[in-house]
């Protein structure tokens, strides 16, 4: 697609389609994935950490939680929310499986979307 400039009191600016500006506002403060090595290959547990965060980073919002209020449905501390959101921290399965299905239950259906949790 080529882009479109305009210039506006000496400014340059790129047009950029509403719905693709959504969806980049959308991910504009998610965290950011690994770097990418010349061979194509990333660090495993940072590309882990930071799909998972983004998952139900983006989850949350389309529940309409705060965090606070999904650790309250979760059991967990609003610290811990924060921390597996930044991207640059592991946690466990079990905690992981909390948030699912706080998730979940607050879409109102006992399906994950993304899979976070396994299935029983």
């Amino acid at each position: 697609m080529p882009l479109e400039t305009v210039k506006r009191r000496g400014k340059s600016f790129v047009l950029v389609p509403l719905a693709d500006y959504r969806r980049l506002q959308a991910t504009a403060d998610l965290p950011a994935f690994p770097p990418v090595a010349a061979d194509g290959t990333s660090r495993a547990i940072d590309f882990a950490r930071a799909s998972i965060a983004r998952e139900i980073i983006r989850d949350r919002r389309a529940a309409g939680l705060s965090q606070q209020a999904l650790a309250a449905r979760a059991g967990v501390r609003q610290e811990t929310i924060s921390r597996i959101e930044s991207g640059k921290h592991t946690t466990t399965v079990r905690i992981i499986e909390k948030i699912d299905q706080a998730l979940r239950q607050a879409r109102g259906n006992g399906r994950a979307r993304h899979g976070l949790a396994a299935s029983g």
